[in-house]
């Protein structure tokens, strides 16, 4: 497949080294230097272009950048991008400690929906209730005992299988989350989130996910990564994330 990709870091990064491992045509873009996204696309097997050529001719587009940036790009960037191109949303809403307010989202858009109206079409939530360093190590064989699983909502079947096709491509369970309205089950401080759930688990964690309520536990964010010191450890992270997150 050829695979564009909006941002190198945490997320789309390793995004990109996998899917370019893969055998995939993979195709980055970034705010950075061109130096560095060079070097960068050198070194995992990408092309670098600039956003028009992430686009042009692409199979599938991977937005892994922050909500600004997702407002900041042309209005008609997809313009003439296939209907059938699934466009992926790995984003995640932190107001007040990387994002500013966005009053739409504050009153209960689901993140996605959001991402959706920026750039005109409906877009497929994927691979945001992962944490990067379990994308990157945390991948298992189909049939693994300790396969982790993911969360993936949209409104089109067809893409939602495309995606998911990829998820378990890069090692993990896909489980079909529902509709893009449905996504906010998956956004942070739900039981799903980070929390490195199989799909038994996965599955309760979503059915448990109470609108409204996560973003009081999201927002408490820098006090519980406080609490874990300086270097937590990955499993540290996931516990801590499995306790805040849980349902009352």
């Amino acid at each position: 497949m050829k695979i564009g990709i909006f941002g190198t870091g945490n997320i789309g990064g390793t995004l990109a080294r996998k899917l370019a491992a893969a055998g995939h045509d993979v195709r980055i873009t970034n705010s950075k230097p061109s130096e560095k996204l060079n070097a960068f696309a050198a070194d995992i097997g990408a092309t670098p272009v600039d956003a028009q050529g992430v686009v042009d001719g692409a199979d599938m587009i991977i937005l892994s950048i922050p909500f600004p940036a997702v407002a900041e790009l042309p209005q008609d960037l997809f313009a003439n991008l296939a209907a059938n191109v699934p466009v992926v949303d790995t984003g995640n809403y932190y107001p007040g400690m990387r994002d500013p307010h966005i009053a739409e989202i504050d009153d209960g858009l689901p993140e996605s929906v959001w991402v959706s109206n920026q750039v005109g079409r409906r877009v497929i939530k994927a691979f945001n209730n992962i944490l990067a360093a379990t994308l990157a190590d945390g991948g298992r064989l189909v049939g693994a005992p300790d396969r982790i699983a993911a969360a993936v909502a949209g409104d089109d079947e067809a893409q939602k299988r495309i995606v998911m096709g990829i998820v378990d491509e890069v090692g993990f369970d896909p489980i079909d989350s529902g509709s893009l309205d449905d996504s906010w089950r998956q956004q942070p401080s739900t039981p799903v989130y980070c929390c490195d759930w199989n799909v038994e688990e996965t599955r309760k964690a979503l059915a448990q996910a109470v609108k409204g309520k996560a973003a009081a536990t999201r927002d408490k964010l820098p006090e519980q990564f406080a609490a874990l010191g300086p270097n937590p450890k990955h499993a540290d992270v996931i516990a801590s994330n499995r306790e805040n997150n849980a349902p009352a």
